[in-house]
C-alpha cells in the first residue's frame, strides 16, 4: 500500500465514511475506490485532485510520506489558516454589505 493510499484511508475512516459513501461522492464505483485506497491501482492528477477536494486538503497533503504527527499536525493547521481566511473575507463582504443596505434605508428616512 503507497502512502497516498494509506492517508485516502486515514481521512476517509475520519470522516466516518465507508467506501461506498467515499465511491458515491467521487462518482466511481466502491471497486474503483478499494483499488485507490488498496494502491492498487495508481491515481491520475485529475483523481488526484478531485479526491484532494474531496477531503478538502492539498494534493500534496495526500502525498505526504512523513507521518510525524507534529507535521501532520502542521499540515492540518496550515489547512484551518487557509479555511479561516476564507471565512474571513466573507465576513467582511457582509459587513460592507450591511453598511450599503443601512445607508439605504438612512437615505430613504431622510428624503421620506
Amino acid at each position: 500500500m503507497s502512502d497516498v493510499s494509506k492517508n485516502i484511508k486515514t481521512l476517509r475512516k475520519k470522516n466516518g465514511w465507508s467506501q461506498r459513501q467515499a465511491a458515491e461522492q467521487l462518482n466511481i464505483s466502491v471497486p474503483a475506490f478499494s483499488k485507490i485506497e488498496t494502491g492498487t491501482t495508481d491515481l491520475n492528477i485529475s483523481r488526484l485532485n478531485q479526491i484532494a477536494r474531496l477531503f478538502k486538503v492539498s494534493p500534496m497533503q495526500l502525498m505526504a510520506v512523513d507521518e510525524d504527527p507534529q507535521v501532520l499536525h502542521a499540515l492540518n493547521v496550515g489547512q484551518l489558516k487557509i479555511q479561516i481566511a476564507k471565512k474571513e473575507a466573507e465576513v467582511i463582504q457582509l459587513q460592507d454589505e450591511i453598511i450599503v443596505l443601512f445607508e439605504r434605508i438612512r437615505t430613504k428616512k431622510k428624503g421620506g
